[in-house]
């Protein structure tokens, strides 16, 4: 039964680690440069990945029974635990001027891409029209958690408003994407199969596109230098915080489906973005870099653990 759930949790992982491998070993023979990692990436953000929810969403079963008391209960545990890291981080660190960077390194996961990854894996089409979901109220609320945490500790760096706040989710692609495919599929608006078709072309290429670039942007010579502070943030995002949201669901009832979706969101790494909001908010960029880095190669080894745990015990 064990080497089952080992196995198990190889066919998920497995995929996933092997196309950031590949990214990295791309960028390291400059196959791939810096230029087309950004291009790609932006390509994904505001092209592929719209297209990838969107499509997820209206090509979804209408009888499928959206789990909103799931979304509810993700929203709050991951509300509490930013608090929780909060606290834990005061505590901890001495350095007052890295908390933001430390505590936003620790709540903001990467559901978009990895966290979509592993859901994809293991439920296909049906998962990610749920996912797309979950990813966007919780899109919302780190953006939200992000700005309190962050505040411009350098003069003359623009301070972020409530208003630029709601302004940048409106416009952020992703929210626009789920949005649409939302009215889209409640008032059944029919789309041309040719744009269909077209559409399916750019969302194939989304999850390989994405962690090829992602593993192409990790810089292992980075975790050389990592101290307390980048460990610190790493444990509370891959090991303290899926305990916390995943135990906690399992404690309110949710089994299955449910749980694995908050096992694999919750488990994902610090989102590459936490770096950009951190450099642009004048706070510690480097830090925020290798927490990416530590979490995006931590991650894989605490979620196939994870895995593995919650098969073995049939809770997945």
């Amino acid at each position: 039964m064990f080497l089952e759930s080992l196995h198990f949790s190889f066919s998920i992982i497995g995929p996933i680690c092997l196309l950031l491998f590949l990214g990295w070993f791309l960028r390291k023979t400059n196959t791939i440069n810096d230029a087309f990692i950004e291009i790609g990436s932006k390509l994904v953000f505001k092209v592929t990945l719209p297209a990838l929810l969107f499509l997820s969403i209206i090509k979804t079963n209408r009888d499928i029974d959206i789990n909103f008391s799931l979304i509810i209960y993700s929203v709050i545990a991951n509300f509490v635990f930013f608090l929780l890291t909060v606290l834990l981080t005061r505590y901890w660190v001495k350095d007052k001027s890295d908390h933001g960077v430390i505590v936003q390194g620790a709540f903001r996961s990467n559901i978009a891409i990895i966290g979509l990854a592993y859901v994809a894996n293991v439920y296909g089409d049906a998962g990610i029209a749920v996912a797309a979901i979950y990813v966007a109220f919780h899109t919302m609320l780190y953006n939200i958690l992000s700005v309190i945490i962050l505040t411009p500790k350098q003069e003359g760096v623009k301070s972020i408003t409530i208003f630029g706040v709601v302004k940048s989710i409106a416009k952020n692609p992703l929210i626009i994407g789920i949005s649409l495919g939302i009215v889209f599929f409640i008032f059944a608006i029919p789309v041309p199969k040719v744009l269909i078709n077209t559409g399916q072309y750019f969302s194939n290429m989304t999850l390989p596109l994405a962690l090829l670039c992602t593993g192409g942007s990790l810089n292992l010579k980075a975790l050389k230098y990592n101290g307390f502070n980048c460990r610190f943030s790493s444990i509370l995002k891959i090991v303290i915080g899926p305990i916390f949201i995943t135990g906690g669901a399992y404690l309110f009832g949710f089994t299955g489906t449910p749980l694995g979706l908050v096992f694999f969101m919750s488990a994902s790494p610090t989102a590459a973005a936490s770096y950009v909001m951190a450099r642009a908010m004048g706070h510690n960029a480097d830090l925020a870099a290798n927490i990416v880095a530590m979490t995006t190669i931590g991650s894989l080894l605490t979620c196939s653990l994870g895995v593995s745990l919650l098969y073995w015990l049939q809770l997945i």
